[in-house]
């Protein structure tokens, strides 16, 4: 039966091309590879809660890598290329991609930043004067340089309620046959995410007062959404052992806060971390704001901000 379809299938592309049809080859090949692509894994989690079961759906970034210094591949560009939907953040944070995707069809790419109804609930670098950050003059260059406006946006339920909702839009549009379908991933994921947030609310209650120091201030919406008490943001080269001054001037910042937990990034080793914290009674704690250790899903979404509460948990909490 396979030598039958096989043979059969051999036949019909040996016509198409006897007869000057190659074209609908290569469109055969192209809708094949076709897929949605989005740059940043917990915004992959959104786009597969809409699209399961209507289309295949990718991640740019592989895991461990920053989309502050990503640099694309050339099966990256073909993947974006081949993509039939492109979804971004936009080029503060992706600096790679408005290169690559001024020869992308305008109608096959979603650059979250400047949808309206995101735009309105962008957090600025004034959202976080509350928040000490120490950065010495060796430690500019490993500094994140973001725009005028917090671009992880995919820390917000809010907002991911938006971006779920443009995606359903651009995917009724591109597959009219499946409205039934996307509309009930959509209604599903709305239910979800509303369940999820109820659930980290109360989870987070007790340690909302709880003050604390993280090395990446990428956090704001979450923390603005749950009441959370983030003193302020260390910039560090996570490859680099800081110095003197910067170990001493981060324990004056700890110990003047007060601060219970410091957390740190998976690309932080221990020794780094060790080194910050010795001689201080502030815990260590992790946080993972990529979600690279949760897999695709369609409840892959909410598994992220559960993991993450739990991550703030397990050092705020004890």
């Amino acid at each position: 039966m396979k030598k039958y379809i096989v043979r059969n299938l051999e036949r019909f592309i040996r016509f198409l091309v006897m007869s000057g049809s190659i074209f609908v080859i290569e469109s055969m090949i192209i809708n094949a590879e076709a897929t949605i692509v989005s740059s940043v894994k917990p915004i992959g989690f959104i786009v597969e809660a809409i699209a399961s079961g209507v289309t295949e759906t990718e991640i740019l970034l592989p895991d461990g890598a920053s989309p502050h210094t990503y640099s694309l591949t050339p099966a990256d560009l073909r993947k974006i290329k081949s993509a039939q939907l492109v979804i971004w953040i936009g080029e503060d944070l992706e600096t790679f991609m408005p290169a690559i995707l001024k020869n992308v069809d305008k109608q096959k790419q979603i650059e979250l930043i400047d949808i309206s109804d995101i735009k309105v609930l962008l957090r600025t670098s004034h959202d976080n004067n509350s928040h000490e950050e120490i950065q010495s003059h060796h430690d500019s260059s490993d500094h994140d340089h973001h725009g005028e406006y917090d671009e992880h946006i995919w820390l917000s339920p809010e907002i991911a309620e938006i971006i779920a909702k443009s995606v359903h839009d651009k995917l009724i549009i591109q597959y009219p046959d499946k409205k039934d379908l996307i509309d009930e991933n959509l209604s599903e994921f709305t239910i979800k995410l509303a369940e999820t947030e109820q659930n980290i609310a109360k989870k987070l209650r007790n340690v909302q007062n709880r003050g604390y120091f993280v090395f990446h201030d990428a956090y704001g919406y979450f923390e603005a959404k749950f009441g959370l008490n983030n003193l302020g943001s260390f910039t560090i080269n996570p490859s680099v052992q800081p110095g003197v001054q910067k170990v001493y001037a981060i324990k004056q910042k700890i110990k003047e806060h007060q601060a219970i937990c410091i957390f740190s990034e998976p690309q932080f080793s221990p020794a780094v971390i060790g080194k910050l914290v010795d001689g201080t009674k502030v815990r260590i704690g992790e946080l993972n704001p990529l979600g690279t250790d949760i897999d695709l899903s369609k409840d892959a979404y909410s598994q992220f901000l559960l993991k993450l509460t739990q991550q703030l948990l397990d050092c705020l909490d004890k």
